[in-house]
């Protein structure tokens, strides 16, 4: 099962999050998410965890928990959604977003 956690310290690492579910029961991987440019958190992250039962304990112990001063959500991670990217540069050359002149 895979397992979000959200409202992280911004100091809170990979092994830190290892630690904290190591707890329940063997973890396949933990994982803080971090913004590509900077390197730092945005403050959260996943776990992934096999057992079905280790998982939803660690789940209902977690949430809502104080971690490094801070209360986390923890819950089952749902999939991703495939949204369309807007704004920024395309491969074209041009810009995107923004209004267009014309029309106004």
């Amino acid at each position: 099962m895979n397992i979000f956690i959200a409202g992280l310290s911004f100091k809170v690492n990979d092994a830190d999050l290892e630690t904290l579910f190591e707890e329940y029961g063997p973890i396949t991987s933990a994982k803080v998410i971090t913004d590509r440019q900077t390197g730092k958190s945005k403050g959260y992250g996943f776990v992934e965890i096999d057992n079905q039962e280790t998982a939803e304990k660690a789940i209902a112990e977690l949430n809502g928990a104080e971690y490094d001063g801070r209360t986390i959500s923890v819950s089952e991670a749902r999939p991703r959604e495939e949204r369309p990217r807007t704004g920024g540069f395309n491969r074209n050359g041009g810009g995107g977003g923004g209004f267009n002149r014309n029309r106004y």
